[in-house]
């Protein structure tokens, strides 16, 4: 996969950690030796980050290697990058690029792992991650998402019509009248609707939303919502939203949801990388 973040985005990140040079490496007189450092994984992971984790590497004054792209599965012990060159530049990239590599691969990793437990149940629906990650991160997050097999719900607010209950509170309109005006303001974009009841869904199917998405119905209350518009001769497409996770995503595609949106990847723990050190002797 390609690099997700620029050169500048890389070189801030080590101005960050080390705005002034690197204190104790200094101090002990090792800005000319030779080293080599391995990242290897700690556990099973589907990787994501490492193209940016070489590149923090050779920003830094050292040579630096992928043996494991970003969206491929491995097991514990596998080699992911190493590097080589001044010790002074890998101790300057080390904990940035580890921590960058365990952040980005925990978030691929429980994508992958929801996308495993759909397709070994017979679904098929793309799983949308939704943007409330940490400001600053998306980036990286919308790698790390797909990497893991996922696709984005919205990058931002400018990159679809969502209607939302907050919209509505400032609305003194009909339904009919809000759907009519996103129509007419963005003839060429789909319509997703928002809504928390079955009523409400109705209603923003009836005006001619394409998309509906449930939030925070259970699956049960899927399941209704799909045969009410059946029976009503409405078929928009449903997205599920609001704690959809591991432990539920199976039982909302079994309800009928069309699209499962999820914020799951964010709260993802980092997946553990040991760094391995050696010393490169010269002549």
């Amino acid at each position: 996969m390609l690099r997700s973040l620029s050169d500048d985005a890389l070189s801030q990140l080590l101005r960050e950690d080390a705005p002034h040079g690197d204190m104790t490496t200094q101090a002990l007189g090792l800005r000319s030796g030779q080293g080599h450092i391995a990242f290897a994984a700690h556990q099973p992971m589907t990787v994501c980050g490492t193209e940016e984790a070489c590149r923090l590497f050779e920003l830094a004054g050292a040579t630096a290697h992928i043996h494991t792209p970003s969206g491929r599965h491995v097991l514990g012990n596998a080699e992911l990058l190493s590097a080589q060159g001044p010790i002074e530049s890998l101790m300057l990239a080390w904990r940035v690029a580890q921590s960058l590599v365990e952040g980005a691969s925990g978030m691929a990793s429980e994508v992958a792992r929801i996308v495993t437990e759909l397709r070994a149940a017979g679904h098929q629906q793309p799983l949308a991650c939704t943007r409330k990650g940490f400001p600053g991160t998306r980036d990286l997050a919308v790698k790390a998402v797909q990497a893991g097999g996922w696709i984005m719900h919205r990058l931002g607010l400018s990159d679809g019509l969502l209607l939302l209950p907050e919209h509505r509170i400032f609305f003194f309109f009909f339904v009919d009248d809000m759907v009519g005006r996103l129509r007419k303001a963005q003839p060429e974009k789909k319509l997703v609707s928002l809504v928390s009841n079955l009523e409400e869904a109705m209603a923003f199917a009836l005006a001619g939303s394409e998309i509906l998405q449930l939030d925070h119905f259970t699956p049960e209350g899927v399941r209704q919502a799909k045969l009410a518009l059946h029976n009503s001769r409405l078929h928009p497409m449903l997205a599920v939203s609001g704690g959809v996770n591991a432990a539920n995503a199976v039982a909302f595609a079994d309800a009928g949801a069309d699209v499962l949106v999820s914020s799951a990847p964010y709260q993802a723990p980092p997946r553990a990388i040991e760094a391995r050190f050696s010393r490169v002797l010269t002549q």
